[in-house]
């Protein structure tokens, strides 16, 4: 009996390796997709949801996102110039090749984002939580610059959140 289940195992095993299950991509209607062919520029998005929405090479000067929820967002090769974030929650988030610049990141919520590649111009982190963000070093520093506050939602101070010394 023991020989069978041994040998069915091994039959099984070669079957899945010759002949794989297609790999399924989920999808949900409920993701936000935002992409180069959007005109966001100087919108006004201000305190919407806008869980797990994808801006991918997407112009957002001047877009208002102040207070809204960002949750698990994207921000790919994305401009973000003059660009209102105070307030906005954007935990889990990924910013990856994003370029901040003269942006308002005040009393925002970046908690576990991750965020490299990315560049900060002349941004205001004033009250910023970063905690568990992952950012390059250099951007780090030059972030740590400035860092001064306490976010009014976590209570945690901008400077320890980044780990500036």
């Amino acid at each position: 009996m023991k020989h069978w289940q041994v040998l069915a195992s091994i039959v099984l095993a070669m079957i899945l390796f010759l002949f794989p299950p297609s790999a399924q991509a989920a999808s949900s209607s409920s993701v936000n997709s935002y992409a180069s062919d959007k005109e966001l520029s100087g919108k006004d998005l201000s305190g919407q949801s806008l869980i797990q929405a994808e801006f991918t090479s997407v112009n957002l000067k001047n877009t208002n996102f102040s207070n809204a929820d960002l949750r698990g967002g994207v921000f790919n090769s994305t401009l973000l110039e003059g660009v209102n974030l105070h307030g906005a929650d954007f935990s889990e988030g990924i910013a990856y090749l994003a370029r901040f610049k003269n942006t308002d990141l005040s009393d925002a919520i970046l908690t576990d984002a991750m965020m490299l590649r990315s560049t900060f111009d002349d941004v205001d982190i004033t009250g910023a939580d970063f905690t568990n963000a992952v950012l390059d070093g250099v951007q780090i520093k030059k972030l740590c610059v400035n860092a001064s506050g306490v976010n009014s939602k976590t209570g945690t101070d901008t400077r320890e959140s980044l780990g500036c010394r």
